[in-house]
């Protein structure tokens, strides 16, 4: 199995450059359909297409090479990541298909493991698995296109924040940092293992928690960071006041941003984000963390501020260490600002 330990840019840290990836769809024609509500030009986390008045379906997909060495983990890692999206609207996941790809000369019983574990997380998600693709390819990767449902009126948009929200962030930051530190042996099996079960843990339960509240917009934080996917939520519409004592951080993030366990992400991350954001701390490993790439992460949502404490309490009482990070704010000169 040694050519599935861990990759350097693994997970979504192997992510197109978030604006490499804007240029380059703001270069494709495209067809709207009236009953496509939403696509791709909104960076959203999934697409939606009315089925009738009340109804409609959201379909994403997400697929990557693996940042753990044991194929049943990552299998659930991947299959974890690519539900998040659903669950990132408000939505309710339906069916998945398998993206595979694998080399030719490998042992099956390794792809027979990630899909085990990817199957696994489809199962707790009450969806169903109903086919897939596979290729061979030099480098092993996978993940799903997975399909869901939502009404119309209640779906969740990354876009849509309104002043005075306040934003909670429902999994810790440090994926990427950790999982690297651990790959050159800075950081041990106890901070590896606590970032393999966030990053397992599927955002259903979250979601499930925050539907009963007012939600005005939410995402979930994968490969552009917590900074990059809070700039797509607020647009040029606002900006966000964070507080830098109550981020969530994986045990051994910071020891490894501070031993310089740099990722081409998180640098890619920091030079696409670093002239809108204004930090008012000094704290290096702070800010590595904040553009860290997340593989699985948790759900960023923008709630209304008479329901955040609720809310909160409710996220704490069913065992999900989610934390008030901040407040949307009018527009000034930056779009984040660090406190």
């Amino acid at each position: 199995m040694s050519n599935i330990e861990l990759e350097v840019c693994g997970g979504c840290n192997a992510k197109i450059p978030q604006e490499s990836l804007g240029e380059t769809l703001s270069s494709i024609k495209n067809f709207k359909r009236d009953d496509v509500l939403i696509g791709y030009d909104t960076m959203d986390d999934c697409a939606l297409v009315r089925v009738d008045k009340n109804n409609g379906i959201v379909s994403t997909l997400d697929f990557f090479p693996p940042m753990v060495s044991d194929p049943y983990i990552f299998g659930q890692i991947a299959a974890a990541n690519a539900l998040s999206d659903i669950y990132a609207m408000g939505a309710e996941p339906i069916c998945g298909l398998n993206i595979v790809l694998f080399p030719e000369d490998e042992n099956i019983n390794i792809l027979k493991k990630i899909l085990q574990g990817g199957a696994s997380k489809v199962i707790e998600a009450g969806a169903s698995l109903v086919g897939g693709h596979s290729i061979h390819d030099p480098k092993i990767k996978y993940g799903l296109s997975v399909t869901g449902k939502v009404d119309i009126d209640k779906v969740w948009k990354n876009n849509t924040p309104n002043e005075k929200d306040i934003l909670i962030l429902t999994k810790p930051l440090g994926v990427t940092l950790v999982t690297n530190a651990y790959g050159i042996d800075i950081l041990g099996q106890e901070e590896m293992d606590k970032a393999i079960s966030s990053m397992i843990f599927l955002n259903k339960y979250a979601k499930e928690i925050l539907e009963k509240y007012r939600i005005s917009s939410a995402t979930d934080v994968t490969g552009f960071s917590f900074m990059g996917h809070l700039s797509e939520m607020l647009g040029d519409k606002y900006s966000a006041i964070i507080d830098s004592k109550n981020i969530p951080i994986l045990d051994g993030a910071k020891k490894a941003a501070s031993e310089f366990v740099f990722t081409k992400g998180g640098q890619r991350n920091r030079m696409h984000m670093e002239n809108m954001v204004e930090f008012l701390v000094d704290d290096f490993a702070l800010e590595e963390v904040l553009y860290d790439p997340q593989t699985s992460g948790g759900l960023l949502v923008s709630i209304n501020k008479d329901d955040a404490k609720d809310a909160l309490e409710e996220l704490r009482k069913n065992n999900i260490n989610a934390k008030i990070v901040g407040q949307i704010s009018k527009k000034y000169d930056k779009s984040i600002f660090i406190e």
